[in-house]
């Protein structure tokens, strides 16, 4: 469904994306692993459209997308950026009915499907019981899990997420991620920067490892998260073990003053 074909992306001379290339089916997860500055973001930037190559190609369904209408490809693509701010004082419910404006336009009324498709939405995210509290009165966490609601009631093929997992809590971040996996398992294709190796290992069906503008690395979890690659790639010493329920590698860092004795 979604191909890259040597894509190339530099932030004036600084080349920030070299020669990418990679195919992504229907119905995976991926996570998109690597270092602070190695174009993680970047990369989910050019998918989502907000930047574009300055070399190479993005094709969805055979499609450039470069050449597909804003307003079909908002229907196709969820973007979830790892920083977003509120600057007026929207109630939760109005926020996240917000996600519905590809399908009904900015100044359509919602029908009762897309409100069915909101107040679901809201329920599984565990959001309900404050939707009519303002935006600007949530914790961190709390907003988040809006976010990241109203990306999900845009009902995209894609579900592009920055970070998703970044200002909540372990327990949170379990629920939210086990709530996007369901919808993976549907009819979701998701690829998500996450800077938690042991929740990239435990929920993604496969992983790209970008170190410098490149994958160094691709394929299953248990194939990327080794301990060879890890320490090439983040310049530290670690410990790969497997969780004992599930079997995936977990990554233990190992703090340098231990190294030192």
């Amino acid at each position: 469904m979604l191909k890259l074909e040597n894509v190339s992306f530099s932030y004036g001379k600084k080349r920030v994306i070299k020669d990418l290339s990679a195919e992504i089916n229907a119905n995976e997860f991926i996570g998109i692993i690597g270092p602070n500055g190695s174009g993680k973001s970047t990369l989910l930037k050019l998918i989502s459209g907000l930047l574009q190559p300055r070399e190479g190609r993005i094709f969805i369904n055979g499609k450039n997308i470069k050449h597909i209408p804003v307003d079909i490809y908002a229907k196709t693509v969820s973007y979830l950026p790892s920083g977003l701010e509120i600057y007026f004082p929207y109630t939760v419910e109005e926020f996240v009915s917000m996600g519905r404006f590809p399908h009904t336009g900015r100044y359509g009324k919602l029908k009762k499907s897309d409100r069915h498709i909101i107040e679901t939405t809201l329920e599984d995210f565990e959001i309900k019981s404050y939707s009519k509290r303002n935006m600007m009165e949530l914790s961190d966490g709390e907003k988040q899990r809006v976010f990241l609601a109203q990306a999900i009631v845009q009902t995209p093929c894609f579900l592009l997420m920055d970070e998703p997992t970044s200002h909540l809590d372990i327990g949170y971040s379990y629920k939210i991620l086990d709530e996007v996996k369901k919808l993976n398992h549907g009819e979701l294709t998701v690829i998500s920067v996450l800077h938690d190796l042991n929740l990239a290992s435990e929920y993604c069906t496969r992983l790209f490892l970008i170190d410098g503008g490149e994958i160094t690395s691709s394929g299953i979890p248990e194939e990327v998260i080794t301990y060879g690659n890890i320490e090439k790639a983040y310049k530290t010493r670690v410990l790969v073990y497997n969780n004992p329920y599930s079997g995936k590698p977990h990554v233990f860092g190992i703090p340098s003053r231990l190294l030192n004795n």
